[in-house]
Formats: structure tokens, C-alpha cells, sequence
């Protein structure tokens, strides 16, 4: 036992040989693809080029390290999304999330449609908590787009007679519609015309 004990404690103490970030990356993109029940230990420790010993110490579970993943996410390839909150006017706002969206989601270099759409499809009960972990994160932006069109109300950037929650709802639910389309093969052109005809209902 003592013998046992004193080699998980050595393994502890090695230095990883592994670059934290590059293999989150890899993770990160294991999960685009595959969702996260789609994504197996075998192929996220594959791609990551680490053991699942290393992966546990280095990231946790599985869990954890999808969420992880999704951190990256949303500070690296959806970072758009802060970016249009920040701007002037809020059709400014809704044009760069929607172009950033389809661009996003059909850029040839990364896994098509949007990871937090894609990542709990087909999951079952076991993976609640990761469902429960993407709808609060999708209910965020919602709340922050939200707050951002009220802000657009009150300066008399928008229609007295428009609803900022329906606003937000309806830009986000056509984000997230063109995500399932990429992730079945929709072209950037297609999706760029869904944007543009979603901007045509735009209050003015």
C-alpha cells in the first residue's frame, strides 16, 4: 500500500510534458465535432497526445474538461459575441452577431454549426448536467443581448413599441437555427442570406 501510495504521490509530482493550452485546443475541437457524449476518452487523450492520467490531473473529468473547453470557446472562436454587445447602435449589435455567427459556424478551418448548439445533442440522462451547463450559458447571452437592446430602447435607438426580449429571443433562435443548418451542411452564401433576411424584420 505504502509502496502504492508513494508512486501515485511521484506521478503527482512529475512536470507535465504538455502544453495546457495546445491540448485544450485539441479537446475543444474533439467536442465541436463530436458533441460531448459523441466524444469519447479514447479520442479526446488521441488527439490530445496525453494519457487519461495525465488529462485527470491536468483538467479533471471529463466534465470539467468540457467545460473547460467551452471557456475556451467562448473567449477564442465565439469571442464575437462580447465584441457586437460593444457596439454603437443595436442593429450594429444584431449584424455582427448574425455575420459572426455564420461565419463561426462555416469556417473551413473549424468543425461546422456552433458547440454550444451542438454540444448536448443526442445526450442522454447521464450527461443532464453538461445540457443543464450549455442552456445556462445559452440563457446568458440571451440576458446580455437582452440588456443591451433595453439600453437601445431607452436611448430611442429602437421603437417605442418594440420588445427587447423578443428581440433577443428572436436573433438568438435564428443563430441557433443556423447552426443546426451548418452542422447539416449549409454553405456560408446560404446562411449569409438567412442573416440578411432575418435583418429585414429588423425594427426601425
Amino acid at each position: 500500500m505504502r509502496a502504492n501510495k508513494e508512486s501515485a504521490v511521484e506521478r503527482r509530482g512529475r512536470p507535465r510534458t504538455f502544453n495546457i493550452e495546445a491540448a485544450l485546443d485539441k479537446a475543444l475541437r474533439v467536442f465541436w465535432e463530436k458533441g460531448y457524449e459523441g466524444a469519447s476518452l479514447d479520442e479526446l487523450t488521441e488527439a490530445m497526445g496525453i494519457s487519461r492520467p495525465s488529462l485527470y490531473a491536468a483538467f479533471g473529468d471529463k466534465e470539467a474538461l468540457f467545460k473547460q473547453a467551452l471557456d475556451r470557446y467562448e473567449l477564442g472562436p465565439r469571442s464575437f459575441v462580447r465584441e457586437a454587445l460593444a457596439e454603437p447602435t443595436a442593429r450594429r449589435v444584431v449584424e455582427r452577431l448574425l455575420y459572426g455567427a455564420v461565419k463561426l459556424q462555416t469556417e473551413p478551418e473549424t468543425p461546422p454549426g456552433c458547440l454550444l448548439v451542438h454540444g448536448a445533442l443526442a445526450c442522454g440522462a447521464g450527461a443532464d448536467a453538461v445540457r443543464q451547463e450549455l442552456n445556462a450559458r445559452r440563457a446568458l447571452i440571451e440576458a446580455a443581448l437582452r440588456r443591451r437592446l433595453v439600453r437601445a430602447k431607452a436611448a430611442g435607438d429602437l421603437p417605442r413599441a418594440a420588445n427587447p426580449a423578443d428581440l433577443a429571443r428572436y436573433v438568438l433562435t435564428v443563430i441557433r437555427g443556423m447552426a443546426v443548418q451548418a452542422a447539416g451542411g449549409a454553405s456560408h452564401y446560404e446562411l449569409r442570406r438567412v442573416a440578411q433576411l432575418a435583418l429585414r424584420a429588423w425594427p426601425e
